[in-house]
């Protein structure tokens, strides 16, 4: 039993680890696994209101700790599911953009399967993450109906491709925290105002990659203050190797004003996906509240580490681009130190 009561103290406290703020991988990656957790601590609670006869003071406040503990994280995920409920209002539209984003993983050569996948959702724009020189040379088939990329071939698991079927407007590439992470910047010329989107994919927290978060936060929060100074309206998306329920992300979205179309369908959980056990909403998407998305699609497995996912993103008719949302001395203050701590 004492087995039981140590592993019912870890999972106690390490949902709260994150809460501490410390950038390094050992004190975020129980916001990765928050879902995985709360199944353990189900279990946890069945096991101990099982075998335990004799409920003493002691164990009593383990129960109600553990409570405590589970609750927070549903507080946490719900959101994120499909019984949180759902805006659905009959918004008018004049028309959609679609993009399909993949991290496709460097390695992976069932280059075919992937082709297959563009050929079957047939978006407007197609993102990869992860691919190199390897890629590049695959991806030329798809070109003649994406005529117009943008290529960072790298290989280090960053490398980066952009394939659209029209022109984009004000096209930049960045590498605004690690010289070696590009992201891509570029105006849609859709119907309306052009819809200003920001590709990223931020090194994770971990022990294989960056020791602590400070490049991925930094990275997000540079990105929000753009949106913050832009007049137009803006999709943000990619492979975050990032949770959307962590105080960077939400801090993020306070920052930016913008909306998660994950809020009330699901988890669309992408990585890892050759184990379901193991898997997290890495892959995301964000807009401003003059758009929304229609259909959002989780591809079949195609040889990656991740899925893809497929959006349709659309005006909202007659709506106005949204102004900047207030933002706390706090959260300014927050947001300035995730940056700045990046450049120590």
């Amino acid at each position: 039993m004492l087995a039981l009561y140590i592993v019912t103290v870890v999972f106690i406290i390490s949902p709260f680890l994150p809460a501490t703020r410390n950038p390094h991988w050992f004190f975020r990656t129980p916001d990765f696994i928050r879902a995985q957790t709360v199944v353990i601590q189900v279990l946890l609670l069945f096991l101990l209101l099982t075998f335990i006869k004799t409920f003493y003071t002691e164990l009593l406040i383990l129960l109600a700790a553990l409570s405590i503990s589970t609750i927070y994280q549903l507080v946490k995920i719900i959101p994120y599911t499909s019984v949180y409920p759902r805006k659905k209002k009959p918004f008018g539209s004049d028309g959609y953009v679609s993009i399909l984003a993949a991290n496709v993983l460097q390695d992976n050569k069932d280059y075919d399967d992937f082709i297959g996948l563009v050929r079957k959702f047939d978006p407007d724009l197609v993102l990869t993450m992860e691919s190199d020189e390897n890629w590049e040379n695959a991806l030329q088939e798809i070109e003649n109906h994406y005529p117009y990329t943008v290529k960072i071939p790298l290989d280090n698991y960053y490398g980066m491709h952009l394939y659209s079927g029209v022109k984009l407007e004000s096209v930049e590439t960045n590498f605004l925290v690690e010289n070696d992470v590009p992201s891509i910047f570029f105006k849609y010329p859709a119907a309306g105002n052009p819809i200003f989107f920001a590709c990223l994919h931020p090194a994770p927290p971990s022990p294989t990659e960056n020791e602590t978060a400070k490049e991925r936060d930094a990275e997000l929060m540079i990105v929000g203050k753009k949106i913050r100074d832009l007049d137009c309206s803006a999709v943000v998306c990619g492979d975050m190797n990032d949770v959307v329920w962590s105080r960077t992300t939400r801090l993020f979205r306070k920052l930016t004003g913008m909306l998660d179309p994950r809020i009330g369908r699901g988890f669309y959980s992408t990585f890892h996906a050759r184990y379901s056990f193991l898997r997290f909403p890495l892959d995301h998407l964000f807009h401003t509240r003059d758009l929304y998305v229609g259909k959002m699609t989780r591809s079949q497995y195609f040889g990656s580490d991740h899925f893809a996912m497929y959006y349709e993103i659309y005006y909202k008719k007659n709506e106005p681009i949204p102004t900047n949302p207030d933002l706390s001395g706090d959260d300014h203050k927050e947001v300035d130190a995730l940056i700045e701590r990046a450049e120590d």
